[in-house]
């Protein structure tokens, strides 16, 4: 069941993606010639046209990414911290596999942050949660886990402190898997870190799932100030913020239906 859960999300994921659906509308507009039916084709390659058109001049992925974002405060005060928790999603296996070193992607500041916290913290457990979350592919699911811990120690963390969780997925079984595996104890003080747009759906998950005591710590926000104009004439910005919100948002609505 769970394994069934984990490729609807894939597979539902990239069908709400905005570019998935500017292909459909593409393949209307195609049809609409092919059949002689102008009018599907113009009003297809008018929405197609008027939707691009709003992602390029307005700041769309700031404006859905912003209340995501702000739930939670940047860097909460900490007095004590027993355990930090990194969710997987940062590593970018692919590319360390061919060019080797250890290689991140756009929300590497997971990795960054933790490990300045647990220097800032010397008892604290690390704890970083996340196997291989591809669809279709084989692929040792000890990768990731396996660059985070050679970053970690480069970085200076003693190998004794850091715990690897390797076989989660997504999110559920982050905290599920890893609340089995460190058996966190009533009164410790955790510390969630994960993006700060997945930060909402990450701490409710926690919660749902018997963590008590744990404080977020949300990184690699992604919205910029909507005055600044950033997000205007920026399609690719706007797109893959949009993008992201649209996933975060479907996926706590899923979560909570199916009590995740």
């Amino acid at each position: 069941m769970e394994t069934l859960f984990f490729i609807a999300s894939k597979t539902v994921g990239m069908a709400v993606r905005v570019e998935s659906w500017a292909l459909f509308l593409m393949l209307l507009a195609l049809y609409g010639l092919w059949r002689g039916r102008r009018r599907l084709a113009g009003v297809s390659l008018s929405v197609l046209f008027a939707g691009t058109l709003a992602l390029t001049l307005f700041p769309l992925g700031d404006l859905l990414l912003r209340p995501l974002e702000t739930q939670f405060p940047a860097q909460p005060a900490l007095a004590r911290v027993d355990g930090i928790i990194v969710l997987g999603g940062a590593e970018d296996t692919g590319t360390t596999r061919r060019w080797g070193g250890t290689q991140v992607n756009e929300a590497g500041e997971r990795l960054t942050e933790a490990a300045l916290l647990a220097l800032r913290f010397p008892q604290a457990r690390l704890v970083f949660t996340g196997g291989s979350a591809r669809v279709g592919r084989e692929e040792d699911t000890t990768d990731p886990s396996e660059m985070v811990r050679a970053l970690w120690l480069g970085l200076g963390i003693a190998q004794d402190r850091i715990t690897l969780e390797q076989n989660s997925r997504n999110t559920a079984e982050n905290a599920a898997l890893t609340r089995d595996l460190v058996q966190p104890q009533p009164g410790e003080v955790w510390v969630l870190v994960t993006s700060a747009f997945h930060m909402p759906r990450a701490q409710e998950t926690f919660v749902r799932n018997g963590w008590e005591g744990i404080t977020p710590w949300p990184v690699d926000f992604r919205s910029g100030d909507l005055a600044d104009g950033r997000g205007i004439w920026r399609l690719d910005r706007n797109l893959l913020g949009v993008n992201l919100a649209l996933k975060e948002h479907l996926g706590t609505l899923v979560y909570r239906m199916t009590g995740k």
